[in-house]
């Protein structure tokens, strides 16, 4: 009998010595909520590089990947956004995942603003960072964004819109800062001390000048793609025959908001502001230095006798409406020639969307402060992030450039006497 004992005591122990360590001492994985999680391919997400948007993610229990956006917030409101998304993911090569994004309860002016996730919202992604292509989302219940990955390598970039960050506008200066038709002049500097300024492409003496504000709002990178193209297209002709730029002169201010491009946000910038909003008197230096060193530069070219005839500040929407502005002055003139250009835009562009009606009132924006303050013919073009109705499809980046260098043309048109 004892032998007996003896021979299942050995028996047991060289099975128990034979099962894999892996599968003997390994407890389910769970996630931070405690339940039981599916295994997954999913090494890391990234979000340590310029842009990348500020996040927490988990693995649930079905083996999706939910991502929670962190909203940007607006000083001294409930006001908050969050319509930016960029990350990289690492996983194995071949596999498949599904990410869930969420946080899209933004709210505007007290009230609720769900317009920035619906079943046409556009997605984007990269294995370099460089070539990108669209991908599909889907709206599920709780106002989330569903999106589908492959991984044919083991890193992948998802993002909102085809990026443009702070060093795609350091490598532009660099390619356009020696040629002669360029001046590179700084106005200021942001909350956080980034330099601002502003890219003058033609002569100071032209007789017609142009002023372009892009990226008021960090997640809104079409207006960068635009200003490229467009300056690109400038100065691709000889600097000593150029019809263009002996019509009129561009300024740019190629991104207003770098702070929060920098970090990843939405809308407001560090110091809590709407850039593109209170233009109905002058800007609080201490927490919108960067519409203060823009109002100061436009003081300095009033008084140089060089005021702007044209301002445009191009933003991203859902919509891609131009918005010409409504204040309480006579505005006859103005709305004359908004609609002429508007006329202009359809013809040498791919645009077709439409323009807010006349009498409709964009309190305390760039485009209603530029006109009652300045006396500059000033409006607002949105840019639709998730389609191109005159290109039947969603809008990459060079489709915006493309965009900036029939914009020259547009000008050119419009001033022409």
């Amino acid at each position: 009998m004892k032998r007996n004992i003896l021979f299942f005591k050995k028996l047991f122990i060289i099975i128990l010595i034979s099962i894999p360590v892996g599968l003997s001492a390994d407890k389910p994985k769970t996630n931070s909520k405690g339940k039981i999680i599916a295994p997954t391919s999913l090494i890391y997400i990234n979000t340590l590089f310029d842009n990348a948007s500020p996040l927490f993610w988990n693995v649930e229990s079905d083996g999706k990947i939910n991502i929670e956006l962190i909203y940007d917030y607006e000083r001294n409101t409930l006001n908050r956004a969050n319509s930016h998304w960029y990350f990289q993911i690492l996983a194995e090569p071949g596999s498949e995942l599904t990410l869930i994004l969420e946080n899209f309860y933004n709210i505007w002016n007290g009230y609720p603003d769900l317009s920035d996730a619906t079943d046409e919202t556009s997605c984007f992604v990269s294995e370099d960072g460089r070539n990108w292509k669209s991908i599909p989302t889907k709206l599920l219940d709780g106002q989330k964004l569903e999106v589908e990955i492959y991984m044919n390598s083991n890193s992948l970039f998802v993002a909102r819109l085809e990026p443009y960050s702070l060093g795609d506008l350091e490598l532009l200066k660099s390619e356009i800062k020696n040629h002669p038709l360029i001046k590179i002049t700084e106005i200021g500097k942001t909350f956080e001390g980034r330099p601002l300024e502003i890219i003058r492409v033609g002569h100071s003496n032209a007789p017609n000048k142009i002023f372009i504000r892009a990226r008021a709002h960090g997640w809104e990178a079409g207006g960068n793609w635009v200003v490229q193209g467009l300056i690109r297209s400038l100065i691709a002709s000889s600097f000593k025959s150029n019809k263009y730029l002996d019509k009129y002169a561009v300024y740019i201010m190629p991104m207003a908001n770098k702070d929060r491009v920098a970090h990843g946000g939405t809308r407001f910038s560090v110091g809590g502001v709407d850039l593109n909003r209170k233009w109905d008197k002058p800007a609080d230096p201490k927490y919108s230095p960067e519409n203060t060193a823009l109002e100061n530069w436009l003081d300095q070219m009033i008084k140089q006798g060089l005021k702007p005839d044209l301002a445009i500040d191009i933003h991203n929407d859902g919509s891609g409406n131009l918005h010409f502005s409504h204040p309480n002055i006579n505005l006859d003139k103005y709305l004359e020639n908004m609609n002429r250009f508007e006329k202009i835009l359809r013809k040498h562009t791919w645009y077709t969307e439409g323009a807010k009606s006349s009498n409709f009132r964009n309190l305390g924006s760039f485009g209603e402060g530029l006109v009652e303050r300045y006396g500059i013919d000033a409006f607002i073009y949105e840019l639709n992030a998730n389609w191109v109705e005159g290109l039947s499809k969603v809008p990459f980046g060079k489709d915006w450039e493309l965009l900036g260098e029939q914009l020259k043309d547009v000008f050119y048109d419009y001033f022409k006497k």
